[in-house]
């Protein structure tokens, strides 16, 4: 199964279990594209090639933008943190459908997660940019890339934090969503 393929079987299985549980809103299936698939997939641009090592995804939720990555590149470990029952089943099951065995689920709540040395940390509506920073702390180090879709929020929630936080980020424009930013580690 090809990259393609396996984000075409992601977006079937998603609109199916959605009828389900709420993973993404409905009136956001219909663009799962654009909204879902292209705004996770885009944070790739910030991952040099050569880069290896673990991805990590904070409250990946329906596996966005985790599971796409992992669809995208099924050679690099991801590690998916989602503390809901259903979605870690959900996410289990994905990545056995999607035939991802370097991807796996921590269903856990991240405080209880054991910490590991991150390459790339990722969350997408997990905490407000303070909290997630201190949480995510155990699993970082110089070498960890932050990748954090923020939306509208995003320069406004850096701006908030103390200099010597914003010295380390800054705001790149989502590819996706003209009113959206990432905040990126520098």
């Amino acid at each position: 199964m090809e990259g393609v393929e396996r984000l075409e079987a992601l977006i079937a299985a998603l609109i199916e279990e959605n009828q389900r549980q709420n993973l993404i809103s409905k009136p956001s299936e219909a663009q799962m594209w654009v909204r879902h698939i292209a705004d996770s997939a885009q944070l790739l641009r910030f991952v040099p090639r050569e880069t290896s090592g673990t991805w990590l995804d904070l409250g990946t939720g329906a596996g966005f933008p985790g599971l796409v990555i992992a669809a995208l590149q099924p050679e690099r470990e991801v590690v998916l943190v989602e503390s809901r029952a259903r979605r870690v089943e959900w996410l289990e099951r994905m990545t056995e459908e999607l035939s991802l065995p370097k991807c796996r689920v921590e269903g856990q709540r991240l405080e209880l997660v054991t910490p590991f040395k991150a390459r790339i940390i990722s969350a997408r509506a997990f905490a407000p940019l303070e909290k997630l920073l201190r949480l995510s702390a155990p699993f970082s180090t110089k070498a960890t890339t932050y990748l954090l879709p923020k939306g509208r929020s995003a320069a406004q929630e850096l701006q908030a934090m103390p200099r010597k936080i914003r010295k380390m980020f800054h705001v790149e424009q989502s590819l996706t969503d003209d009113e959206a930013g990432i905040i990126v580690s520098t």
